[in-house]
């Protein structure tokens, strides 16, 4: 391969350090003059582990010389975001007070990567509290956008994927409670999948208390990527089981096959609000091309997106307010506690008598939902109905963030429903990366990742077309 190690994929580059064509301090090494060549200018990566990096490299390199059986990200560089355990390190959620709150022991997810053989070269931004599609905070700064100055990384793992673009890092680790893996994908041009309920194990040792109920069924952790395949490769890493975690689920990653031609059904409207013209020409490229690969493609919205996306903020919100509202007051800046009052005043909070009908409704919504899957098994949708907002936009006050809220209303309200999401991006407009989702049923990540790719076939390596310019 002539091109730069720190261009290659995940896969290639475990490859490579398997077969002695490099090694992990090489693989290791690249990443991390790449840090040191462009992190600065994005402010992605906010705590460098360079120097841990190396001794795990060279760690890694005695394990290949042993005999010893590798990992399948053996010598992988990875980055992990900062709201999540990983031992020695501050998990800070973007929060000043919370910068000695150091972790004894890795959460499930960095242990998994551990034990697959990844190295970690640092941690990743996020916004306070990671509430925000936005990455921002008094500690760490804000984040940037590496194909435009002025737009949204996204949020809240922005820092994931602003590395992970640049390719500081061959996978990013990031999570999703309304979006936050998919958002900051869509808008570095990257892939990720939004795993299923149960899929990856999560707990953070740190905590002080159990997640409000509305996180326990909805938040998930996952990877963000370059490429469709990192994906698939770093959700099988990701998920394996950890008892601390008694929602994982052990099942199976690839499913029975489906009869062809699998139907698709396209949806440009969800909640009954239209997309702007770059976002339908992006879900007309991805139907494309899925119609291209064997796929049955049709125009059909998926039923009561107006009344997920509702539920959505009627369960978080109302949890927020109840177990979290406090700490923001008490520890958060002035401009998230303006984000989360208009938040707050957007979404429909309830009494506890209300509350709880509004939880046992989710499961006539997410019924509804399981039967259309019977005859659509996939569902090719925006990520948001509109291309990445500008910087600082939800600070714009409480008409604004209603107006965002509905814009991404198939975003978050896929949290809802604890389905598996694919994000892919389809290409650029006026600078700045654009893309779909693909929404499966339930544990069936691998019908959206084989419909990722498709589209992916199609589009080709996004960010390769961001190197050239950095």
């Amino acid at each position: 391969m002539t091109a730069p190690v720190w261009q290659w994929s995940a896969i290639a580059t475990a490859a490579a350090i398997r077969n002695g064509k490099i090694t992990a301090q090489e693989a290791v090494e690249a990443a991390l003059e790449r840090m040191a060549a462009c992190n600065a200018t994005v402010n992605a990566v906010t705590v460098d582990l360079s120097d841990e990096a190396r001794q795990a490299a060279r760690r890694a390199d005695d394990t290949v010389a042993s005999g010893t059986i590798l990992g399948p990200l053996h010598g992988v560089p990875v980055t992990i975001k900062e709201n999540v355990d990983q031992v020695g390190q501050a998990t800070t959620n973007g929060v000043p007070a919370f910068a000695e709150v150091i972790a004894k022991t890795d959460s499930p997810v960095v242990a998994n990567l551990r034990k697959a053989g990844a190295i970690i070269i640092g941690r990743t931004n996020t916004p306070e509290f990671s509430l925000r599609w936005f990455t921002d905070n008094p500690l760490r700064g804000e984040t940037q956008n590496p194909w435009k100055e002025g737009i949204t990384p996204g949020g809240s793992s922005g820092g994931a994927a602003a590395a992970v673009a640049l390719g500081i890092g061959d996978i990013a680790h990031g999570n999703d409670l309304g979006g936050s893996l998919r958002y900051p994908a869509y808008a570095c041009g990257l892939a990720t999948i939004r795993p299923s309920f149960g899929r990856i194990p999560a707990y953070n040792p740190t905590g002080s208390e159990e997640r409000p109920p509305s996180l326990q069924l909805m938040s998930v952790q996952g990877p963000i990527a370059r490429e469709v395949r990192d994906v698939r490769l770093a959700l099988a890493v990701m998920a394996q089981r950890d008892a601390r975690d008694p929602w994982w689920v052990p099942a199976p990653l690839e499913g029975p096959r489906l009869d062809a031609p699998i139907k698709v059904a396209v949806c440009k409207t969800p909640a009954g609000i239209a997309c702007h013209e770059a976002v339908s020409q992006a879900i007309d490229a991805a139907a494309n091309s899925l119609a291209n690969a064997g796929y049955s493609v049709e125009a059909k919205d998926p039923p009561l997106m107006a009344e997920i996306a509702e539920n959505w903020r009627t369960l978080l919100f109302t949890d927020t307010k109840v177990m979290s509202e406090a700490a923001f007051q008490q520890y958060g800046s002035d401009d998230i506690n303006q984000v989360l009052g208009d938040y707050l005043a957007a979404s429909n909070v309830r009494d506890l008598d209300e509350y709880i009908r509004a939880l046992a409704d989710r499961t006539r919504l997410l019924r509804s939902w399981s039967m259309f899957m019977e005859d659509y098994p996939l569902v090719l949708a925006p990520v948001s109905q509109v291309p990445p907002f500008l910087q600082g936009e939800d600070l714009q006050g409480p008409a604004r963030v209603k107006e965002m809220l509905d814009e991404q209303s198939m975003l978050y309200g896929i949290n809802l429903l604890g389905l598996p999401a694919a994000a892919v991006p389809t290409g650029l407009h006026d600078g700045v990366p654009m893309g779909v989702q693909i929404i499966g049923p339930r544990l069936r990540e691998d019908l959206c990742l084989d419909a990722a790719e498709a589209v992916e076939r199609g589009t080709g390596i996004l960010s390769q077309q961001l190197w050239s310019r950095t």
